[in-house]
């Protein structure tokens, strides 16, 4: 296959002064995946996670670059739960970015909450929703987003991919379960690292001084294994950090100035 030989591409690093000042960067950042996207393809897919993450993307409300009506959005992990559940990363990304955007209700693509007692069976119909939506316009053998969006626990973990977890070795399934996840709730969605390694494009986001030694093993010895290490694009695919200087003081990866 074309471009299976090519040793994943090198992560860029950028670092802010706090994360305040991350946000608008990586709303330009995004704005610029979503013109490519749209230009290339006429639309945008894009895969979000939830915790701190959706407040970072303030930056994108009331920027009329952003084409929301060619967004198709899914979300990285869900938490078995229903979606006004506070729990639920659906919901706060409809706190804190939806609700305040003209995105069509229906390019949002969320869990089907029929299912919550269920696990197999709602991991298989979200994997369904993925199929609909890249299989028939993308003859590969992982969806490829065109972002997707990320952070990481200061254990390391990130989507619903913990240090240790069984899941890690998971090389088939596009979506799977969690019924034991060590941070509640117990019961989980995911995405599968051959689907987040299958990107063009992932970001992750990580501020805060409680993640700085956790970044700086990611970055430092990634050979550790830890679940956020293993997130290696395949080639061409490219993965960024954007962080701050909180998390990032002891990290000896070189940084890269943000420049567009």
């Amino acid at each position: 296959m074309a471009g299976a030989h090519h040793p994943p591409n090198p992560p860029i690093l950028h670092v802010f002064k706090d994360s305040d000042a991350l946000v608008p960067s990586l709303a330009t950042f995004i704005i610029k995946a979503q013109k490519e996207s749209i230009d290339k393809k006429g639309r945008f897919t894009v895969a979000l996670s939830g915790g701190s993450l959706p407040k970072t993307l303030k930056g994108l409300l009331g920027n009329p670059s952003v084409k929301w009506d060619r967004w198709q959005v899914f979300y990285v992990d869900e938490r078995v739960v229903p979606l006004d559940h506070p729990d639920s990363n659906h919901r706060a990304c409809m706190e804190h970015l939806f609700s305040k955007a003209p995105i069509p209700e229906e390019n949002i693509h969320a869990i089907d909450t029929t299912l919550l007692d269920d696990l197999e069976e709602l991991s298989d119909a979200y994997e369904k929703e993925l199929i609909r939506e890249f299989a028939q316009k993308d003859a590969a053998r992982f969806p490829v987003f065109d972002l997707i969006l990320l952070g990481m626990g200061p254990d390391g973990h990130t989507a619903s991919l913990f240090p240790g977890h069984e899941l890690l070795g998971e090389e088939d399934r596009w979506v799977a379960y969690v019924e034991d996840s060590p941070k509640p709730p117990p019961k989980r969605i995911t995405f599968t690292f051959p689907v987040i390694n299958h990107a063009a494009r992932v970001a992750f986001v990580a501020s805060g001084k409680e993640k700085v030694d956790t970044l700086t093993e990611v970055l430092d010895t990634p050979e550790t294994g830890l679940p956020a290490a293993r997130i290696r694009p395949v080639h061409p695919g490219q993965l960024y950090w954007f962080t701050d200087e909180a998390a990032a003081s002891k990290v000896r990866y070189s940084r890269a100035p943000f420049k567009l």
